[in-house]
């Protein structure tokens, strides 16, 4: 295939969710792109349940432009579900994925297709480089985070990768393969493999309006990529219990040989309370995480559908 082939098509996933301020801007700032690439380009906007005006505008797109496509959820299931969504439906030769707000830099989009167009790369991905934008809480979190999955699970996470990537069609037909239920996307793209180049970028403000992402569904977010690529919590569980247990029998052994020898009871109630909370506390916390891969694997069996689609064209 040349460079530049117009008979070919790059489809653009944009999930977005109560963003009625930054999709007219997003789609103006395409089309100043749009004259930059070398193929035909169509839009795909996952609505993700919005209540506000976000979906009347893409509709009002849809109507102007006929390489605008929408579809639109019956309710809230989350920006994975809107990229598995959106992954579904591109017919693309190419299949990019990019955030609505332009924290995703546009202008690299030229570069990243033809990049994959050309060389011998399957996708190319971007990464940010810096989170000068970003709170110090949640950047301390997120760089360990990626350090924690890459310790704890048979794959690597580029520090700072985001979403924003363009693929080749095999690429996407693989992600596609995988039908779970629990999707985490930054590990999907990592776990089918292929050559993927990463550019760097520093970090930039939302266009407008304001994040849908708190700091609590971060960390609901990174719990469900621990527990979809690394069985690592239930090794440490494991190692607990049988470090409880040899302590016990150790202190079994020495409470019997001192009550043999001076012939007295042990006293103390704060050390046994002690050893109470303390092996108290290892069931709960083996409890708590065998029963979130238990809540894992009773979602998956269930077999209900990712996302439900309530409208689209």
């Amino acid at each position: 295939m040349s460079i530049k082939d117009k008979s070919a098509v790059l489809s653009l996933v944009v999930p977005v969710h109560n963003e009625e301020a930054t999709v007219n801007i997003f789609y103006d700032t395409l089309q100043n792109i749009k004259k930059e690439l070398p193929v035909a380009i169509n839009f795909y906007f996952i609505d993700d349940g919005s209540d506000d005006k976000t979906l009347s505008i893409v509709k009002s797109l849809n109507k102007k432009d006929e390489s605008v496509h929408y579809l639109s959820f019956s309710r809230n299931f989350g920006k994975e579900a809107a990229l598995y969504a959106g992954l579904q439906h591109a017919d693309g030769d190419y299949v990019a994925v990019m955030d609505v707000d332009l924290q995703d830099p546009p202008e690299l989009l030229p570069e990243m297709l033809s990049e994959v167009m050309a060389g011998p790369y399957d996708a190319v991905g971007t990464r940010r480089v810096d989170r000068r934008k970003t709170k110090i809480v949640r950047t301390w979190f997120s760089t360990r985070f990626y350090k924690w999955m890459n310790r704890v699970s048979q794959m690597h996470l580029v520090e700072g990768a985001r979403d924003y990537r363009v693929m080749k069609r095999q690429m996407v037909d693989a992600i596609l393969s995988l039908p779970e239920n629990q999707r985490f996307s930054k590990g999907i793209f990592t776990w089918v493999g292929f050559h993927t180049k990463y550019i760097p970028f520093e970090d930039r403000d939302r266009v407008a309006g304001k994040s849908s992402w708190t700091f609590w569904n971060l960390t609901k977010y990174g719990i469900e990529g621990i527990v979809s690529f690394s069985t690592l919590p239930l090794t440490i569980v494991t190692f607990l219990g049988l470090f409880s247990f040899g302590l016990a029998v150790v202190a079994g052994i020495f409470i019997v040989a001192r009550a043999l020898i001076d012939n007295t009871s042990v006293a103390g109630w704060p050390s046994m309370a002690t050893i109470i909370l303390f092996i108290g506390g290892i069931q709960l916390l083996s409890l708590g995480v065998i029963g979130r891969y238990l809540s894992a694997v009773f979602l998956e069996v269930k077999r209900r559908p990712v996302y439900i689609i309530k409208e689209g064209r």
